[in-house]
Parts: structure tokens; sequence; C-alpha cells
């Protein structure tokens, strides 16, 4: 991949785009094209078309999603699956029309069945039932992984669909109505620290999940990049997981809450377990570098550093 070529992150400013955006600057990419959501509606069909060719994009990685927890999949089902549709839809399509060779389509795992045999393989998808509280999502996103296996089929582009796990790092959303269960827990934990409260958590803690740091997201990124990968479909991730009630224990030692720890088992656990499959990548040549509780670490560290954004903490 040359160095000069034009590149369009697509949710660049998000935690996701944002890390691909200094990796890629990092390793001397020069021609990095961002839009903002004022500067660009990704839900605008024509606009979206226009944009691509005035800037004569040649590659696009498209990190652009409306995201969000169990509470707001549950509470917005339908801006969840049609605003996702729109987006990907929008940035697929167009990069078909204006002939664009490489396209790099990030999703998520809960694309796979609810039950499915662990640790997740790329050929469960469409075997069973989804999760019921984000299926909204993962309909819209297996839509886009099968746009682009059809592309790949029918034009022989180079269009490949990204996996990851559950992601975390800086430039994470720490909003508690909206966030994933990680920064959530980061915050939670925190406040509690400056309170001198206990901290209620959802659910039992049983649930086993993996977490990978998003710079290790960002650097499959950039090897699907630059490289030809031979299938449609990659799940990214540690090959590693653990109970949230592990995880709850891991974060509340980095932030340094020493108070008590309360389940609520009336709400929901989700998924029983969602562990990756992710020898297809490894036998490329892809790995994860981050352990853990390192990379909570940082995400904590850079939460400090941006705690004025997070209007609810008390610093």
């Amino acid at each position: 991949m040359e160095k000069e070529r034009k590149i369009y992150i697509a949710g660049h400013r998000g935690m996701v785009g944002s890390a691909i955006w200094r990796i890629l600057e990092a390793k001397g990419y020069i021609n990095l094209i961002g839009r903002t959501s004022k500067q660009l509606d990704l839900r605008n069909q024509a606009a979206v078309q226009q944009f691509y060719a005035e800037e004569n994009i040649e590659v696009v990685i498209d990190a652009a999603a409306r995201v969000g927890g169990i509470l707001a999949n549950n509470d917005f089902p339908y801006q969840f699956l049609m605003e996702n549709m729109q987006i990907q839809n929008n940035l697929i399509d167009g990069a078909l029309q204006q002939g664009i060779e490489k396209f790099i389509f990030l999703g998520s795992s809960c694309i796979y069945p609810k039950l499915a045999p662990q640790p997740l393989k790329e050929d469960y998808l469409l075997t069973d039932i989804l999760e019921p509280t984000n299926e909204w999502y993962a309909i819209a996103k297996i839509s886009g992984v099968k746009a682009c296996e059809a592309i790949r089929k029918q034009f022989q582009k180079d269009y490949v669909s990204l996996m990851p796990t559950n992601l975390y790092g800086t430039h994470d959303n720490f909003d508690l109505k909206t966030s994933h269960v990680l920064p959530a827990m980061i915050r939670k934990f925190h406040e509690a620290k400056l309170n001198n409260q206990p901290v209620q958590l959802w659910g039992s803690g049983s649930p086993m999940r993996e977490f990978l740091f998003v710079d290790d997201m960002a650097e499959a990124v950039v090897f699907a990049l630059e490289n030809k990968l031979p299938e449609y479909l990659y799940n990214i991730g540690t090959g590693e997981d653990l109970t949230i009630k592990k995880l709850a224990e891991t974060i509340q030692k980095v932030v340094g809450h020493t108070g008590e720890i309360i389940w609520d088992a009336s709400k929901p656990d989700g998924t029983p377990r969602k562990l990756m499959d992710i020898s297809k990548m490894h036998a490329l040549g892809w790995k994860h570098k981050t352990v853990l509780q390192e990379g909570i670490q940082k995400t904590y560290t850079w939460f400090l550093e941006n705690s004025e954004s997070f209007k609810e903490v008390k610093m």
C-alpha cells in the first residue's frame, strides 16, 4: 500500500477511527481523509457519492456506526437498525459506484448467534438466532458483511470485513446511558471512589467476555490495509476471556476503589459467553499486543486527563 493513497476513514473521531488515524499517521501515510458528521451526513446517499467523487477517494475504512450497550440497544431498536444500515450501505455502494478497489468494513462479534459454540468461528454466521438485547445492531452489521462479500464475489474487489471482539481504550464513550460495559465500569468505580460509595453493577457477573485494546484493533486494520486477505470475514480479538466479575475486580484495582461491589441479578446478563476464534488472523501473521490490565490502566489515565468532558464526574 503506497503511503500517498487517499484513504478515507469514516468515523475518524470515534474511538476506533481515531486509533486507526493515529497508527496510519505514525506509519507515514500522508493522505488521510476525515469528515465530521456535520461536514458529511453518512445517512445521505447523494452526499456520500458526491464526497467520494470530489475527493477521489482510493481506499475506505468504515469505522462509522451508531453504537451503545444493552440499554441503548433496547431503548432505540429502530435507530440501531436503520441508521447503521443507511451509513454502511451508502459507504459500501458509493465505493462500488466510484470504482474504489479496497474497502475495510468493521463490525462486531454480536453478529454471531447467541448460543453458538465457543470459541466463535467465522463459519457460525447465520446458523442460529441472535442475542435479543442487541439483535437490531447485529442485523445491520450482518447486512454490511454480506454486502461486502457479494461485491467481492460478483466484482472481484478487495472488500473485507473485520469483526472485533469487545473494544475499549482511549477516546471511549463513558456516558453511563450509552456506553459499553468496560468504560461504564471505569466511570462507576471512579465516581464511587470519589464519593466513598459501593458500586452497583448489572447482572450476576458470571458471563464471560473478551476485550481488545483499541490500538491493537487499529493494527489489525492496518494489516488488512497492507495485505490482500484471502477471505471475506475475519475475527479480531485476543483469544482470551474472563468473567464480568473478574473484569470488575480488575478495574476496581486499577481505579483504586476499595468499597463493596453489589450485583443486581434482576438485570439481564446478555450472551453467556462470547469468545472469538482468531486462528485465521493468527495464521496470516497478526496478533494482539496489549494485556488487559495494561490497557485498562491506559484507558483510565486517558479518562482522568479528559475528565472535564464528562460532566457528571466530580473531580
